[in-house]
């Protein structure tokens, strides 16, 4: 199929060369067709597209459908970046591209999506959605559904790639890439966006915030990634909405924070969760410890533990979220397990093993973590006190247990937070660069831990009035 057979094929000679430039803050516009950018204006080089990507819009447009590379990858070539995935757009139905491919299966239930696998490579085929509005015939709950709030809760309402294009959440990812002619379709003017690092919302801001709260969060993350700045009308609602948070399941809200953090820009976007009130809504404990410090280094210690997480990723090396999750729940888990020691009288361990329960509980409330996450976070935060006790063959035992590195990190991270550790990392540090005979007079030379003092049991009034009368 060629690009004059597409249905926005008639657009092309009309159109081409035809966009004019919006003047500053005006809203996206309702096009009638594509300002088609050619490949000697973009200079996407073809060596950079993914062959499997390629082969899955070819394959949909030699069988008689419309096929585009779209979203991110194309926003990022734009940029010189390398994208990590590659999505393509088409009109045929979930169900119609998934009988085009052998290796495809169908995902999804609120939004349906088709993968299909070329050897290691796993291509996300989307079909061209439509407002509900503009689609009454398809609203009627079953293809589209939105609740009270305007919160849309299934979307699986149809349409034409223009259609589509403006039912994208911002104009720099409504960019699409035609394999047939090599040109980009932009149909809201993403591309001078993208050139003049804007972030723009397609269409009303407010109403697309409350169609899809996480866009909210999707915002600050593509701000800290890109470097762009947040146009102001699509800024605005930003520090009023994010109560909305509340109403996302809490499964797609843990995905989310693992792209905002584990994206090699955490820092940059924890800056703008603070900036925006976004961070109390997916990470409340911590934010109230932010506030509510209480003598602690708490930011400093989120703030090293997202440089630390940055770092490595920009090293390609491997992050779980497990560590990220125990470190940004650290203090509230101190503060919780002081508070339970205070009022019910624990001791340590008893008393860390309740406050971590209930603060990964309330985590969990908000953002489902998973449990080959969370009993790691656990050991981690179990590890933080046994570290210190460090006598005879302990170290050695210690440094044996499979949580051992991530709780070295952690205690790492907590000394040069600020915490008076006196010495304890670098203790380690040290140990571990030492041959076995270093380290038997390193764990000699270690104060023995105080015994614990017993404590004397009161007896009865009864029986110390017999022994009196014995």
């Amino acid at each position: 199929m060629d690009k004059n057979s597409s249905p926005i094929g008639s657009f092309i000679r009309k159109l081409f060369g035809s966009h004019r430039k919006r003047s500053a803050g005006e809203a996206s516009p309702q096009t009638s067709g594509p300002q088609l950018i050619p490949e000697e204006v973009h200079q996407i080089p073809r060596r950079q597209l993914n062959d499997a990507a390629m082969k899955t819009a070819y394959h949909l447009q030699d069988e008689g459908y419309e096929g585009y590379l779209v979203g991110g990858c194309i926003r990022d070539l734009l940029m010189n970046k390398h994208p990590k995935d590659f999505d393509v757009a088409t009109n045929a139905t979930p169900e119609q591209a998934h009988a085009l491919f052998r290796r495809s299966r169908l995902i999804g239930r609120r939004f349906k999506l088709l993968h299909v696998r070329f050897g290691r490579d796993m291509i996300e085929v989307a079909t061209f959605r439509a407002s509900h509005d503009s689609h009454p015939k398809n609203s009627d709950g079953e293809h589209g559904r939105q609740n009270d709030s305007g919160m849309i809760v299934r979307d699986n309402v149809y349409g034409t790639i223009e259609e589509d294009a403006l039912r994208r959440d911002f104009t720099v990812n409504a960019l699409y890439y035609c394999p047939k002619d090599h040109c980009v379709y932009d149909f809201t003017h993403g591309y001078n966006d993208l050139k003049n690092r804007t972030l723009r919302m397609i269409g009303d801001p407010d109403a697309r915030y409350r169609e899809d709260p996480v866009r909210m969060l999707r915002a600050a993350r593509f701000a800290a990634k890109l470097g762009f700045t947040i146009e102001p009308e699509t800024e605005a609602p930003l520090y009023e909405l994010g109560y909305l948070l509340k109403d996302i399941a809490p499964a797609r809200l843990f995905d989310e924070v693992l792209k905002i953090f584990q994206s090699g820009h955490g820092v940059e976007s924890y800056h703008q969760f603070r900036k925006y009130g976004l961070l109390e809504h997916i990470f409340s404990q911590t934010a109230y410890c932010l506030d509510n410090p209480q003598g602690a280094p708490v930011e400093q210690l989120v703030l090293n533990a997202l440089q630390n997480t940055d770092r490595r990723l920009q090293q390609d090396k491997s992050v779980t979220p497990a560590f990220l999750f125990a470190a940004l729940l650290w203090y509230p888990m101190q503060q919780r397990m002081r508070k339970l020691q205070q009022q019910e009288g624990l001791h340590t361990v008893p008393a860390m093993h309740e406050a971590a329960n209930q603060v990964i509980g309330e985590q969990i409330s908000q953002t489902a973590i998973p449990r080959r996450f969370s009993t790691p976070i656990r050991e981690i935060w179990e590890l933080q006190f046994r570290l210190p006790r460090r006598q005879g063959k302990r170290a050695d035992r210690l440094m044996e247990h499979p949580r051992f590195r991530a709780a070295y990190d952690l205690l790492v991270l907590r000394e040069n937070s600020g915490e008076d550790l006196e010495g304890l990392g670098k203790w380690w540090t040290d140990y571990q660069t030492q041959n076995p005979q270093i380290r038997s007079h390193m764990s000699r030379e270690v104060p023995k831990d105080e015994a614990p003092k017993r404590r004397r049991r009161r007896r009865s009034p009864a029986k110390k009035h017999e022994q009196n009368n014995g």
